[in-house]
């Protein structure tokens, strides 16, 4: 199953990296041996890249080396081995009308614990701090216009997870690799094979409805028509979503990866500041929910989906075909987990674990929004989006995501079967 959606996909993107991918210059020119060591960095004030300026690196074994900045203001220092240095930038050598910002930050160090990397960078400001501060009321309003992005973003994975439990009872923990696979495609197609990123967003739409029938056609099919109870089929979505996020890091590596595909270019809107990747993502995501609302209210196989959900063996006496139901069902889901996948690399690149790191958040709104109801999942989704962003304005950001599940732990205590959950007798 995993084969036959990614093996070309991969593939393809992998024989092609060498021919469109162009490494970022450096100034070192022994920069292609991976063994290589250096400490670098740029120097500028404010807009103006300073040239001439010198840099010495010190470190143990009377280790000294000095650097002269370019015309880029770029300068670097290859150091023997992973130790203690110091950084220290000659104010004499600055331009005339060029200072430190701070006299008594001339030198930095480098500590041995600090070489994760093989390269290092350090800078020194220069001029006057034009750096403007912001109100509470403009973060506000910034934290507020991401948390309604990011709630979309889940929104649009979360309705296929509530789909695939409303029609089999299923919850799909590998639902988060539905959405970087997603992902994945539309960097191989955008990034790597050069297309564009529409083009790239439309292919990864099909090949994850396509992933999505294979999940439910290889596996999900065979696995009821067998009686396999909920709970074990739950454990085997574990294992799948296992299986499948370390294929994904056996394929592209566990580096992020740069979504560069010209949507970085900045949207000001008053005091709210949005890249143009997030302001289409946020359009499309609306679109495109609207459209499967549209879908479930007042198409017939809408209206069937909604049926098997509501009592699969009443749609089943009444002439429809639930298999065919839970099928188109599971395409579905995987077509709006892979344009959630691509809508998140939009958002925050693109890496191995990315839809796992998301996954909880998911299942947080389908279960705050109500378990079953596709509506719910939107409201629960963006709830639990602008609660996310929002509590950073007065928590670290490292608890945002504690946060949320908090805020579905209220919830539930106040009304168990949800926002828009429906209360059912017990007994």
């Amino acid at each position: 199953m995993v084969s036959l959606c990614l093996g070309i996909v991969l593939g393809s993107g992998a024989l092609s990296a060498s021919a469109t991918e162009t490494p970022a210059p450096t100034p070192t020119p022994t920069s292609d041996f991976t063994n290589t060591l250096t400490i670098n960095g740029v120097l500028r004030d404010g807009d103006t890249l300073v040239e001439g300026a010198e840099i010495t690196v010190a470190g143990a074994a009377g280790f000294e080396e000095t650097a002269t900045t370019d015309d880029t203001g770029r300068w670097a220092v290859v150091v023997p081995e992973k130790g203690e240095y110091t950084v220290t930038l000659d104010p004499d050598t600055l331009p005339d009308g060029v200072e430190l910002r701070d006299p008594d930050k001339a030198t930095s160090t480098v500590a041995a614990d600090e070489w994760l990397t093989n390269t290092l960078t350090r800078s020194f400001p220069l001029g006057a701090d034009t750096r403007q501060t912001t109100g509470f009321f403009e973060q506000f309003l910034q934290r507020l216009a991401a948390g309604l992005n990011f709630g979309l973003l889940i929104a649009l994975a979360a309705i296929g997870i509530t789909l695939i439990f409303g029609t089999t009872g299923l919850n799909n923990f590998a639902h988060g690799e539905m959405v970087t696979f997603g992902a994945i495609v539309a960097w191989i197609f955008a990034v790597l094979l050069g297309l564009n990123i529409f083009v790239a967003m439309v292919i990864a739409l099909v090949l994850g409805g396509v992933f999505g029938y294979l999940n439910d056609w290889l596996l999900w099919r065979p696995l009821r028509r067998k009686g396999v109870k909920l709970v074990q089929a739950m454990i085997v979505s574990i294992g799948l979503a296992i299986a499948l996020r370390y294929l994904y890091l056996m394929n592209i590596g566990g580096d992020t990866k740069t979504m560069s595909v010209g949507l970085s270019d900045a949207v000001v809107l008053g005091p709210v500041r949005i890249t143009t990747g997030s302001l289409l993502s946020m359009v499309i995501s609306v679109v495109v929910l609207l459209l499967v609302g549209l879908f479930l209210t007042r198409t017939r196989i809408g209206k069937a989906t909604r049926a098997v959900s509501d009592n699969p063996s009443l749609a089943a006496a009444s002439g429809i075909d639930v298999d065919r139901i839970i099928r188109i069902v599971w395409v579905i889901a995987g077509a709006l987990a892979a344009l959630a996948g691509v809508m998140l690399a939009l958002y925050r690149q693109v890496s191995w674990d990315m839809g796992f790191q998301v996954l909880l958040l998911m299942f947080a709104a389908v279960t705050l929004g109500g378990l079953g109801s596709a509506y719910g999942a939107l409201v629960g989704s963006i709830v639990v989006g602008l609660f996310v962003e929002l509590s950073t304005l007065f928590i670290p950001p490292d608890l945002k995501y504690a946060a949320a599940l908090v805020v579905l732990i209220v919830v539930l205590l106040v009304r168990p079967q949800g926002i828009l959950g429906r209360k059912e007798r017990i007994g």
